[in-house]
């Protein structure tokens, strides 16, 4: 690959017109952009551009037969990039900061391409790059593209390996296609018995999930999750499956209210009041599995209310007063597990404790319009001795009746960073999402001297189930509130569904204005994007089910159907090495077949070589039959006559016009006797 001549521009003449040289460095040129493409979301934006022109310009290079530049250029560049890499990322050690110099560092690469060498290290580092997408992604969509991008660099490297010549794309494309075929089988087997470890690269945080729950919430907080339809969970329930109304899936419980966002109790408060937790349930449990994708807190969104917490592998989970299941580290992984739950249920202390004060505060000044119009309730003769539930359903009717509004872009409340967000939402617009109807309904039943807290997490699901999964989405997040009562402990209530009914009974959501392709497919045809949908969501639960979420439970499993009572870590390792033995035993048959199946002519000369030497004659495999026949008449004279008459036959019968498939047997028998003949002779 030396391209250091003079520059003669080549006139396109399509692909295959090309000179090999310039075909072959734009095909890997393609390769490498492809492999880099997806990185473009987490690269800072000058390592994108620099990349990207320095392919470019690399393309030209090679269209136009110019020469490459001096190595000064590239230390030049390399070292803005390590100078641009250490502005950006404030070091140059590191998963970010390494991943933006191996883009780097292949794209320089390219520009000397003046030997093989040269070439091989831009492979090898194409196939690093491939390996480090997996650091921010392994969905099945990366998956495949980066399997195009191994398919693109096998193809380049076979390429590199083909003699001089315009050897066809599509000739080298199907030897590596088949080449990886072939390793399959033992990847496969690697994948299936190699023991199941942890993480070889990263930290947990680098895995978290990038939406979903958060620890606080502010009035619009709910409704930018409303338009995210990614999977939050998938839940297989063991039985009769829950109506939608009763899949309350309880997340962060926020008690501190400043006027503009909620935030939970601190730890040390939640740890005086841990005992107070007292579940009391009713009727049967129900058991469900769960598979829960990767999210920002350490915590286990369970289907209320969770009895006992589950067990995970490398997690311990405990349960806090109000009955949030904590996890000892971030989730940062896709868990699946077994829990169950009882959906009648009650919690909370029966007599009033001390506590129960941090859930009556609310913050000095703020929604006094609020707080004036509860206390203008309260001195009403009806209700100045209501009940807690009493009061409740008198914030649940003024929701229902008062003409509020259930709406996603309900617009920005407290705009001018005040503390009247509640008033303006109570009072004035009245239009809301989830999360401003538990806001002004724990602020009201506080102002009314109940004590009340916003819970969050998910309510509801999709109605229609993928391969027995019920799957909630994203969008399926949702705030409600809890109110406590003298002898009842704590209630849940759910404000939304005073205003919008469906969103609970048949968790119909708000839908989010739809793209200009996901708008179109669907005045086409709703089911088949419907269709479409539940497809991809199936083939997707699967890779994570069987790929992503194999585990060495799993391993034990399949150990135990093929023969193993209780299997181990030992058992794993036998079998594993067994299979590498029979693998072994299995490459050495496939080999001595294919020494049996080579071209039978090939032996036949193998064995005339093999007699000749034993006469003491010169015979290389690059010999052809007239030399060797030659040979024989200079050593011999007219006692090799019938041996060398031998070869002569034998490049008639293997490269004349009436060719031979194979040597017949009676030619090989001669050349046998007259070689022992000679052999006599010469003794």
């Amino acid at each position: 690959m030396d391209l250091t001549r003079a520059a003669l521009p080549l006139p396109w003449r399509g692909w295959v017109r090309l000179p090999r040289e310039a075909r072959d460095t734009l095909f890997l040129l393609a390769v490498i952009g492809w492999t880099v493409l997806p990185h473009l979301s987490h690269l800072p934006l000058w390592c994108s551009m620099l990349t990207g022109s320095i392919l470019v310009w690399r393309a030209w290079l090679a269209l136009s037969n110019a020469a490459l530049p001096s190595r000064w250029w590239l230390v030049a560049v390399l070292l803005l990039a390590c100078g641009l890499t250490l502005w950006s990322h404030r070091t140059l050690v590191g998963r970010e900061s390494g991943v933006t110099l191996v883009v780097v560092l292949m794209a320089l690469k390219t520009l000397e391409l003046r030997a093989r060498r040269d070439a091989f290290v831009v492979f090898f580092l194409g196939f690093f790059l491939v390996l480090t997408q997996f650091f921010y992604s392994q969905s099945l969509l990366v998956a495949f593209a980066m399997l195009v991008s191994v398919w693109g660099l096998l193809t380049a490297l076979v390429l590199a390996h083909m003699p001089v010549g315009q050897p066809a794309l599509r000739q080298a494309a199907w030897l590596s296609a088949r080449s990886a075929l072939w390793g399959t089988p033992l990847m496969v087997l690697l994948f299936v018995l190699f023991p199941r470890i942890g993480p070889l690269w990263g930290v947990q945080q680098d895995r978290l999930g990038k939406t979903g729950l958060s620890s606080t919430m502010r009035m619009g907080s709910m409704a930018e999750l409303a338009a995210d339809e990614s999977v939050a969970m998938r839940v297989r329930f063991l039985g009769t499956a829950p109506p939608p109304e009763a899949l309350y899936f309880r997340g962060p419980v926020l008690a501190q209210f400043d006027g503009r966002e909620w935030t939970p109790l601190p730890p040390s408060l939640v740890t005086s009041l841990q005992p107070l937790a007292d579940l009391r349930t009713s009727g049967p449990s129900i058991a469900y599995e769960m598979t829960l994708e990767p999210q920002r807190i350490p915590l286990l969104p369970l289907l209320e209310a969770a009895p006992a917490a589950p067990e995970i592998d490398g997690y311990r989970v405990r349960v806090t007063e109000d009955l949030q299941w904590y996890t000892d580290q971030l989730v940062f992984e896709r868990l699946r597990f077994t829990a169950r739950a009882h959906l009648t249920f009650q919690h909370g202390p029966l007599r009033a404790v001390p506590g129960l004060q941090h859930y009556l505060e609310l913050p000095f000044g703020a929604n006094p319009r609020t707080l004036a119009w509860a206390r203008a309730m309260r001195r009403q003769s009806r209700y100045a001795q209501a009940d807690v539930q009493e009061l409740a359903a008198l914030v649940l009717q003024r929701i229902s009746q008062g003409g509020y509004t259930y709406s996603l872009t309900p617009g920005v409340y407290g705009e001018d960073g005040g503390l009247d967000a509640v008033d303006e939402f109570w009072l004035d617009r009245k239009i809301g999402f989830c999360e401003h109807y538990a806001a002004a309904f724990v602020v009201v039943m506080r102002a009314f001297g109940v004590p009340a807290r916003v819970v969050t997490g998910y309510q509801g699901a999709d109605t229609a189930r993928v391969e027995g999964y019920t799957i909630v989405r994203q969008s399926h997040a949702h705030a409600w509130a809890e109110y406590w009562r003298s002898g009842s402990g704590w209630l849940r209530t759910d404000p939304t569904a005073a205003v919008a009914p469906d969103r609970i009974l048949r968790s119909r959501n708000l839908q989010p204005e739809p793209g200009l392709m996901a708008s179109a497919l669907g005045e086409f045809s709703p089911a088949l994007l419907q269709r479409f949908r539940t497809s991809w969501e199936a083939l997707n639960n699967r890779w994570n089910q069987w790929v992503l979420n194999y585990s060495q439970g799993q391993q034990f499993d399949l150990m135990k159907s093929i023969g193993f009572t209780s299997p181990s870590w030992h058992d794993l390792a036998l079998l594993l090495i067994a299979v590498f033995c029979a693998l072994s035993v299995t490459g050495a048959a496939w080999a001595w077949w294919e020494q049996r199946r080579q071209d039978p002519w090939i032996r036949q000369f193998a064995q005339a070589r093999r007699a000749l030497r034993t006469l003491g004659l010169s015979a290389q495999s690059h010999d052809p039959p007239r030399v060797l026949a030659e040979r024989v008449r200079a050593r011999f004279g007219e006692h090799g006559a019938s041996l060398a008459e031998l070869f002569y036959t034998m490049e008639q019968q293997h490269y004349g016009r009436k060719a031979l498939n194979r040597p017949p047997a009676s030619l090989t028998r001669a050349l046998r006797l007259q070689a022992r003949y000679l052999q006599v002779e010469a003794r």
